[in-house]
């Protein structure tokens, strides 16, 4: 693998992908879409005082199979749970319940504190669908559904969580300090270490995937085969040229392969 020499150009996504752009601008409306469309949803459902610690709920048309939390990504700095609805559908068609959380962002909030109320929002949402929990994030989402995959997680279900899938995740935060943005995120080597899902241990007996399209920057295929190499028995799937801002489409298609791995 060549050595990086940018590490800002290393973690710039739309910088490499022509239609970036275009695929962001449309995340809003597809969102609005959904969610007009969508028979049971229930919005800004709050899971602790601060402004953005809300959450929307997705229900299926029958009884749910259980819950599915995705949390979206934007590199801890961008977007909410309002940009993301339409990626709730594969789920849906396939009986599972959707909660979407928004958390705050830097530079008002640091890392650990997203960890916290990511936990939060989950153990809320959990508390209003029965069954089994399962978890999915992308990019900066994906680092924040590997933290709940720790031992040392602020997250406990027990037995009711039952698998995580990390989308084009974070895992090591250790590159990101080297970055422009770490002006805001504000990393220390403490942060770093105790908020790298790879540098920490695994919670036992949960199934763990680690995707990431083949298509992606080069950083985001190491961070993934990261997660994989760090925790033994985690699933790593490089899917065909998907780049950063179409692999999360495949969360649309009730039975995508990615669709299939997030719930089991």
């Amino acid at each position: 693998m060549t050595a990086v020499t940018d590490w800002d150009d290393a973690y710039a996504n739309r910088a490499h992908v022509a239609e970036a752009g275009a695929i962001v601008e449309r995340w809003p409306g597809d969102a609005a879409a959904f969610r007009a469309s969508w028979a049971d949803a229930t919005l800004d459902l709050p899971y602790g005082p601060a402004e953005r610690e809300r959450f929307d709920l997705f229900r299926p048309a029958g009884p749910a199979a259980g819950l599915l939390v995705f949390v979206h990504g934007g590199y801890w700095m961008a977007f909410d749970k309002s940009v993301w609805s339409h990626f709730a559908e594969g789920a849906l068609k396939r009986g599972w319940a959707v909660a979407i959380p928004s958390y705050s962002l830097a530079p008002e909030a640091r890392i650990a504190q997203m960890t916290r109320q990511i936990a939060a929002a989950i153990t809320a949402a959990a508390q209003r669908v029965d069954g089994p929990v399962r978890l999915t994030g992308h990019s900066a989402g994906g680092h924040l559904v590997a933290r709940m995959a720790c031992a040392d997680s602020p997250l406990n279900l027990g037995d009711r969580l039952a698998g995580v899938v990390s989308i084009s995740g974070l895992h090591d935060l250790e590159p990101l300090a080297r970055t422009a943005m770490n002006a805001t995120l504000r990393l220390d080597k403490e942060e770093v270490a105790a908020e790298s899902p790879a540098l920490l241990a695994p919670r036992p007996g949960l199934p763990v995937g680690a995707w990431v399209g083949g298509g992606e920057r080069p950083e985001f295929i190491r961070q993934a085969g990261l997660l994989a190499s760090a925790w033994p028995g985690t699933v790593l799937t490089i899917e065909g040229d998907y780049h950063h801002f179409n692999i999360i489409d495949a969360l649309r298609a009730p039975h995508s392969p990615l669709m299939n791995a997030v719930l089991g």
